[in-house]
């Protein structure tokens, strides 16, 4: 695979720093200093006419007089002069840039800004910029610290990167006092090129980063975030605090248009799709910081307390009760050791109380036999100041002891509290690798933290049942209703207009009637029979509600005419200018009983399409009212965002008399996720009131908005349909050739049991066990937009389906390059589908626009390598590693 392309930008092996300087104060002279002191071992080239020398380094008069061609310059210039300093370092061969200067998107009186010079000029060059505005960049491993920071960072394997410039230097500050390490700590300043989406490219496959930590005040491009996310989260821990939970706030630290910045709802929900972390403010980044670097990965979710004292420990249950925790119930054989030890008075029961006066040698005891639990998986100890002893000592007990042990550990936290009589304790936890906090709430904190992530990422690797057999998907008849109304010029479309959208969806409306006018709507009325619900028609009205624009329960001719005409008059005083287009009628639903949803698609401007659920009749805004999913939607995702909307009651679950039917609900929510999908002519989508009863769902009410489906981009590719194809084998079996889905977990894994052990080894280069579920998450589980699995795919004699081969292409982000594997059953060899599958894998990837396609065999597999060579791959044996290389080159093979 090709490497990232800012590789060389996060590994230099020189540095240039243009408009280095001797004066105080100055960031040329604060990056030449720290550059120094980190001791970086390649070459550092100030840049400065005024000066012979730098810090006592040699200095240069311009760029072009620089020695040698310098990996990474750093722009300490003014922001005037930086587009003209991109010119002469591209000239020169360098290709990448830190740029300190901020105020460089300010508009100039030309129209133009300096930013927008800047990019194009290193876009000439082909050059990368981190920045503008940036604090600079730190990696501890290789002593560069290329940033104009007041202290820098010791090493570590967690990689920080922030849009905020004194967001970096409080974690730095923090960091050195709690000596924590970090691989990366980056800078992005205003982002203008170098990006999110390419930094964790980098660190999810960096093998000196275990953890990633974000501070978001912004994302420009929603799908390449959320690929990158996606991919890097499988790898390890993302943890992410975003700012701006007001337009108000975003506005002012971006500089941004409102329309551009996105609702922090719609962040949170893209945060959660790709199994990352979010916490709400820099304490609670503080503590995630501390348990990423000496915490381990949780698997139970139940905590057990060891304290000194009551209250202490009732604050860490609260915490932890109130947010959606769980005590760790004690086995008998636990509780009777820790009863033979608690004094009268104390607790053996969890939370373990051993009093205020409990010596160090008992709260070793207790921490023994709570470390030797089998059922505890997660520990935290507590301990408040004491006059008799300091708690210095009791820490070093704690350490002691886990330091001696052998063998398995449950995830420790403590909490000394206390400031001045507690800070050595906290020191030497930290020394010793134990996560430490100051006080009870901040560790249960910390704890959640950790299991709201498990529950991310196993979110991330559910398998999703499938849709249940039966349901209408006529999308050939939808996009041909939409494309007649494009035709008719309609750009929205009303209850009446939609009913056959949705129905073929197999989504029951309301029978509606249309009226021009009082007389009309009286005629409808007789035609529906009674009652009947009569609302207005108008676009220019967004609330009809405002106008009384909404009548239930009208029983005669002479009701409905009156009702009509009343509402006109009450229109037009309230909305002078508006075209009021006349009624519509139905049939009045039994509401009696009945839950009232609201379901409306809205139209993100950073991730695209996202899908709102709420109770209905309220405002549906991101924030208080619904909660939001992201299409595409299966229907695991589409039962948790029910969970959800009910767990943070933006549906309120009532007693009716037939309770909501979560199961059909979620169905819905897929049916309005595959409307979405199948017709990008779709920008919005609003569904105020469906009704359901029991497991009937019926809408009552939607309103269709048609756009430009060029505009429109969904943040995660969905499953791409057009790609299927049928195939004959040799044997005149029918096949489907299909992109992999979720849903195929359980045939996956029946395919992979029927795999020989040389296909296995073929194929792994090692025999490798049966895959679990998480390894056939990620073989299901893919990104369309970086990754593509085709399966052969047949039906058995008793109609269910079985995966007879696969092929597989994962490409780089850069989508140069791509790495390939085929595997077919054995007892389905020799019938063609290997070749059929490798072809039209190419086919795809020539698709895509990909420039290599390559591959590694065993030599022993013979009829892999003569299938590549057959197909056009040139194909060598390595003699030194001990593999068969195919490469195919699309320009050569064209």
């Amino acid at each position: 695979m090709s490497q990232n392309p800012i590789n060389q930008l996060l590994r230099p092996n020189s540095v240039a720093v243009i408009g280095a300087s001797n004066r105080p104060n100055r960031p040329g002279n604060a990056v030449m200093r720290n550059l120094l002191r980190a001791e970086f071992s390649g070459p550092i080239m100030p840049v400065n006419p005024k000066y012979q020398s730098v810090n006592g380094v040699l200095a240069y008069p311009s760029i072009a007089a620089l020695p040698a061609v310098p990996d990474l310059a750093i722009i300490c210039t003014r922001a005037d002069r930086v587009p003209a300093v991109i010119n002469e370092l591209g000239a020169k061969g360098c290709r990448n840039a830190i740029v300190i200067a901020a105020g460089l998107h300010v508009a100039q009186a030309d129209g133009t800004s300096l930013q927008r010079q800047m990019l194009d000029n290193a876009r000439h060059w082909q050059m990368r910029i981190l920045g503008p505005n940036s604090l600079g960049l730190i990696v501890p491993a290789i002593g560069l610290n290329a940033s104009y920071a007041h202290i820098g960072a010791l090493p570590g394997k967690i990689a920080f990167v922030s849009q905020s410039s004194s967001v970096c230097t409080t974690i730095l500050d923090w960091a050195e006092r709690r000596q924590i390490g970090f691989s990366h700590f980056i800078a992005l300043g205003d982002a203008a090129d170098v990006n999110y989406a390419e930094l964790l490219d980098f660190l999810g496959q960096d093998g000196k980063t275990s953890a990633i930590l974000l501070y978001v005040e912004s994302i420009r491009q929603g799908r390449l975030f959320m690929s990158a996310a996606r991919a890097a989260s499988k790898n390890k821990p993302i943890l992410v605090i975003k700012t701006g939970h007001t337009l108000e706030s975003l506005e002012t630290a971006t500089e941004a248009r409102r329309a551009d910045i996105g609702a922090d709802g719609v962040y949170d929900a893209a945060f959660r799709r790709a199994g990352m972390l979010r916490v709400g403010e820099l304490r609670e980044l503080f503590a995630a910081v501390e348990t990423l670097a000496h915490g381990k990965p949780i698997k139970g979710e139940r905590l057990a307390v060891l304290a000194n004292g009551v209250g202490p420990s009732l604050m860490a249950v609260d915490t932890l009760i109130s947010d959606g925790g769980r005590l760790e119930a004690l086995s008998g054989e636990t509780q009777a050791k820790l009863q033979a030890l608690v004094p009268l008075g104390g607790h053996a029961n969890n939370p373990v109380n051993l009093l205020g006066d409990a010596s160090p040698e008992l709260y070793q005891n207790a921490l023994e036999i709570l470390l030797d639990a089998p059922e505890v998986d997660n520990l935290l100890v507590l301990h408040s100041p004491s006059a008799l002893v300091n708690g210095d000592t009791y820490a070093a007990k704690v350490i002691q002891t886990v330091k001696r042990r052998k063998g398995r550990i449950p995830n420790l936290l403590v909490a000394w509290m206390g400031e001045n009589a507690s800070l050595v304790a906290r020191e030497r936890f930290s020394k010793a690798g134990i996560a430490s906090f100051r006080t009870p709430e901040g560790a249960v904190g910390a704890f959640m933290h950790m299991v709201q992530y498990r529950r991310n990422q196993k979110l991330l690797m559910e398998t999703p049942e499938s849709i249940p057999a039966g349901i209408p998907d006529d999308y050939l008849a939808a996009r041909q209703l939409i494309e007649d109304a494009r035709q008719k010029q309609l750009h929205y479309l009303d209850t009446h207009q939609a009913a056959d959208l949705l129905a073929a969806y197999g989504i029951h409306t309301l029978a509606t009637l249309t009226a021009r006018d009082a007389s009309e709507a009286a005629s409808q009325a007789d035609k529906l029979g009674y009652p009947v619900a009569l609302k207005i028609l108008s676009r220019d009205i967004p609330h009809k509600s405002d106008v009384g624009g909404v009548v239930l329960n009208l029983h005669s001719p002479d009701e409905v005419t009156s009702t009509a005409a009343n509402m006109l008059v009450r229109a037009r005083e309230t909305y002078p200018d508006a075209k009021l287009e006349g009624f519509t009628l139905q049939n009045m639903a039994r509401r009696a009983g009945a839950h009232e949803l609201r379901i409306a698609v809205k139209n993100d401007p950073v991730f695209g399409p996202v899908i709102l659920l709420g109770e209905g009749g309220t405002e549906l805004d991101t924030e208080r009212h619904s909660v939001v999913g992201l299409p595409p939607l299966n229907m695991a995702l589409a039962r948790y965002l029910v969970i959800q909307a009910l767990a943070e009651g933006k549906l309120r679950d009532r007693q009716l008399q037939q309770p909501l039917d979560r199961q059909a609900l979620a169905v819905l929510l897929t049916k309005i996720n595959q409307i979405i999908i199948d017709n990008p002519a779709i920008v919005e989508l609003d569904i105020n009131p469906v009704l359901a009863s029991g497991h009937e769902l019926t809408v009552l009410d939607i309103n269709v908005t048609l756009g430009d489906p060029e505009t429109r981009n969904l943040v995660i590719r969905p499953y791409p349909k057009e790609l299927e194809e049928p195939h004959t084998l040799a044997s005149g079996r029918e096949v489907l050739l299909r992109p992999i889905r979720p849903e195929d977990e359980s045939t996956h894994r029946e395919f992979d049991v029927q795999l020989t052990g040389l296909d296995r080894y073929n194929r792994y280069f090692a025999e490798l066990p049966k895959l679990g579920h998480e390894q056939l998450a990620r073989q299901t589980q893919i990104d369309y937009d970086r990754e593509m699995a085709f399966i052969a795919s047949a039906q058995k004699a008793n109609g269910e389906w079985e995966t007879l081969g696969v092929a597989r292409v994962l490409t780089d982000p850069e989508n140069i390059e791509g790495e390939f594997a085929v595997i077919v059953r054995g007892d389905i060899k020799g019938q063609g589908l290997g070749k059929r599958l490798l072809r039209k894998l190419l086919e795809y990837c020539r698709q895509r626009g990909l420039r290599y396609l390559t591959g590694e065999t065993m030599p022993q597999n013979r009829g892999m390598a003569g299938l590549a060579r057959a197909v056009g791959f040139t194909v060598k044996y390595q003699r030194e590693e001990g593999v068969v290389t195919m490469r195919y080159d699309f320009l050569e093979n064209e």
